[in-house]
C-alpha cells in the first residue's frame, strides 16, 4: 500500500513553504466555521467515563461557542480579559476556548490536577477575571478567592449551590455573533509552561500566528485530512491539547476523539478504544507509550490506525521498536514547546533515526548555538535556537506575560533560545541531550541524561528511569539513575550490576550510572514530565547532609 503523505518531498517543501499572516484574523470564523458549512461534518467524537459516546458537528460547536462568547460578555468580560478554564475533558472545554476566540477573551487553560497554591499563582499571574470549572474543583478556587483580587466570577458546568450554572447562562445567551475582524496581533491564549526547571511562566500566543502556525503541525506531522479521526492522550490543561486536540487537526478538517477518562491512565482501556473507534492518527506522550508497551500489544487489533506520534519528552529507541513490533506502526517523533508550534520532527515518509528529534519543520530555521548566538559545527553540542530575524517564524509566541527577565534571557540577537540542548548531525537531524540545566559534567565529560536513560530503559528489569547529576568529591558530579523496577523484578545489588553492565555495553562506558537507586515512582510535573530538578535537589541535600 503506498502512502501519499502531505509533506511530499521534504527538501522541496522546506524550500518553498510559506505561511501568510493577514493583518486581521479570527480563526474561529476563518477556519472552524468554514468546516461547519457542511451541516453534518463531525468535529468531535466524545466518549464519556461510562463509555457512552456522542458525535458533535462543527455546526453545533460553532453555535454553542457563539453562545459561550455572549454569556461571557454578559458576565462583564471585555476583549483582552483573561478567562481561566479548569475542566476535565468535557465538550464545554472546547466550546469555551472557541467562545473566547470569538469574543477576543484570552483563555487560560489549567488542569484539574492543580492544587490551591497552583491555582492562586495562575489566577494572580494572569490577572484572571472569570473562572469556569466543575463543582469538584470549584471548592479549590473558592478556597483562594479571597487572595485573588482580579477574580470577579466563578461559573460551574454542573449545579453548584451559590454559583452561576453554565447551562443556564448558555440557554439564555444569543447564538448570534459576527466576526469581530480583530487584529492578528491580539492576544489569543495564555498557557503556562510545565515548570520543569522553575515556576511556570505564562506564554502568550496571538490570534493569527499560533493557529495558522499549527498548519505545520496538522498537515506535515499529524498528516491529517478531512476524513481522519484523530485521538490525543492529553489533559486539556496542557498546550499539547491546543496543538493536537484543537488547532492542528481542525485546521485540516479532521475530527477529534475526546475520551473523558477519569482517574489513573488505563493502558488496556486506551488500546481497546483504538479497537472500538476508527481512530486513524494517534498521539501519546512517551510516558503513556511506555505504559502501553508493557502490555502484550499483539492481543489488540486497532481498527483503522495508520499513523502514530510522540512528543513532550524524547522517545527512547527501544520503545519505538516495541511499538512497531506490537502494532506494526512507527512512532513519528516531533519537537516543540508551549512557546511554539511544531519546530522539528521526523516527517512521515522520511528516513527515521532512532532517538533523533528529526529535522527542522518547514517554516522554521533552527540552529545549535553557543552563548553568543554563534552556530556550532555539526556534531557539537549547544543550545537549540530558533531564528527570529530577519523573519519571525509563524507560530512562535510573542513573549512571556509580564516577565521581562525571562524574555531578555530567551530572545537574544537573532535567536529565540529554547533552553534545550542538542547536537546536529551531517544530515541535519537533531539529537536531544536534555534541558540546559539537566546536563551532567563528570570528570570534565559532558553527559546528556537522555542518552543514559535510553540505555537504562532498554534493560528488561526497568519500567521507568530518570538520570541526574549527583555531587561527587573527585569527579565533580557522577551519573545517578533512579529506577522504577519492572514487574517481576526485585531491587538488588545484582540488578544494579546488570543495569550498569548493560549501559557500559551499549553506550560510552564513562556514561554508565555509578549509583542506582530503586524507587516506586518518579517525581513528575502535572503534565507527566519528569522533574529532574527535584531529584537533583534531593542529591544535593543528601550529599550536604553526609558531610
Amino acid at each position: 500500500m503506498t502512502h501519499h503523505y502531505q509533506i511530499g518531498n521534504y527538501e522541496e517543501t522546506y524550500r518553498s513553504f510559506r505561511l501568510e499572516v493577514p493583518e486581521r484574523y479570527n480563526w474561529a470564523y476563518e477556519v472552524f466555521d468554514r468546516w461547519g458549512m457542511d451541516r453534518s461534518k463531525t468535529a468531535m467524537v466524545w466518549v464519556g467515563p461510562d463509555g457512552a459516546s456522542r458525535e458533535v458537528t462543527f455546526r453545533e460547536l460553532g453555535e454553542r461557542s457563539r453562545r459561550a462568547a455572549n454569556f461571557l460578555s454578559g458576565l462583564g468580560a471585555v476583549p483582552g480579559d483573561r478567562v481561566f478554564i479548569m475542566l476535565p475533558r468535557l465538550v464545554e472545554w472546547w466550546e469555551l476556548v472557541l467562545g473566547c476566540i470569538r469574543g477576543r477573551f484570552v483563555s487560560v487553560p489549567g488542569t484539574t490536577l492543580l492544587t490551591t497554591k497552583d491555582i492562586s499563582y495562575r489566577l494572580n499571574t494572569a490577572g484572571v477575571k472569570i473562572a469556569v470549572t466543575d463543582s469538584e474543583n470549584a471548592e479549590k478556587i473558592e478556597a483562594v478567592r479571597g487572595e485573588c483580587p482580579s477574580l470577579e466570577r466563578v461559573v460551574t458546568v454542573d449545579r453548584t449551590p451559590g454559583l452561576p450554572c453554565y447551562d443556564d447562562l448558555m440557554a439564555s445567551a444569543s447564538p448570534n455573533l459576527g466576526n469581530p475582524n480583530n487584529l492578528s496581533s491580539d492576544p489569543l491564549m495564555g498557557y503556562f509552561t510545565s515548570g520543569t526547571t522553575g515556576l511556570p511562566k505564562m506564554v502568550i500566543n496571538t490570534h493569527a500566528s499560533y493557529p495558522i502556525g499549527h498548519v505545520i503541525t496538522g498537515k506535515f506531522w499529524l498528516d491529517n485530512r478531512p476524513s481522519d479521526l484523530h485521538f490525543t492522550i492529553s489533559d486539556p490543561g496542557w498546550a499539547q491539547a491546543a496543538w493536537t486536540l484543537f488547532f492542528a487537526p481542525w485546521n485540516m478538517g479532521a475530527a477529534i476523539l475526546v475520551w473523558d477518562q477519569r482517574g489513573a491512565f488505563d493502558p488496556d482501556a486506551t488500546l481497546r478504544l483504538l479497537e472500538d473507534y476508527p481512530v486513524t492518527t494517534f498521539f501519546a506522550p512517551p510516558t503513556a507509550y511506555r505504559m502501553l508497551a508493557q502490555l502484550d500489544l499483539t492481543r489488540y487489533r486497532p481498527r483503522a490506525l495508520r499513523h502514530c506520534l510522540g512528543a513532550g519528552e524524547a522517545v527512547n529507541p527501544d520503545l519505538v521498536e516495541a511499538w512497531r513490533e506490537g502494532t506494526g506502526q512507527h512512532i513519528w517523533e516531533g519537537y516543540g514547546q508551549t512557546e511554539t508550534v511544531l519546530c522539528a520532527a521526523t516527517f512521515p515518509g522520511m528516513r527515521h533515526k532512532p532517538g533523533s528529534m528529526g529535522v527542522a519543520a518547514p517554516g522554521y530555521t533552527l540552529g545549535v548555538v553557543d552563548e553568543d548566538g554563534g552556530e556550532l559545527p555539526r556534531g557539537e553540542e549547544g543550545e537549540v535556537a530558533i531564528r527570529v530575524s530577519p523573519d519571525r517564524p509563524v507560530g512562535l509566541f510573542t513573549g512571556y506575560w509580564e516577565n521581562p527577565e525571562a524574555n531578555a534571557r530567551s530572545f537574544r540577537g537573532d535567536w529565540y533560545y529554547t533552553g534545550d540542548r542538542a547536537s546536529r548531525d551531517e544530515d541535519g537531524y537533531f539529537w536531544f541531550v536534555g534541558r540546559a540545566d539537566d546536563v551532567i559534567i563528570s570528570a570534565s565529560y559532558r553527559i546528556g541524561p537522555f542518552e543514559v536513560e535510553s540505555a537504562v530503559a532498554e534493560h528488561p528489569g526497568v519500567a521507568e528511569t530518570a538520570v541526574v547529576a549527583s555531587p561527587h568529591e573527585v569527579r565533580g558530579q557522577i551519573v545517578k539513575a533512579y529506577v522504577v523496577p519492572a514487574e517481576g523484578f526485585e531491587p538488588s545489588d545484582d540488578l544494579v550490576r546488570q543495569i550498569q553492565d548493560h549501559v557500559k555495553a551499549v553506550t560510552a562506558p564513562y556514561k554508565y550510572p555509578r549509583e542506582i537507586e530503586f524507587v516506586t515512582e518518579l517525581p513528575k510535573t502535572i503534565s507527566g514530565k519528569i522533574r529532574r530538578t527535584e531529584l537533583r535537589d534531593r542529591e544535593l541535600a543528601r550529599k550536604r547532609g553526609a558531610r
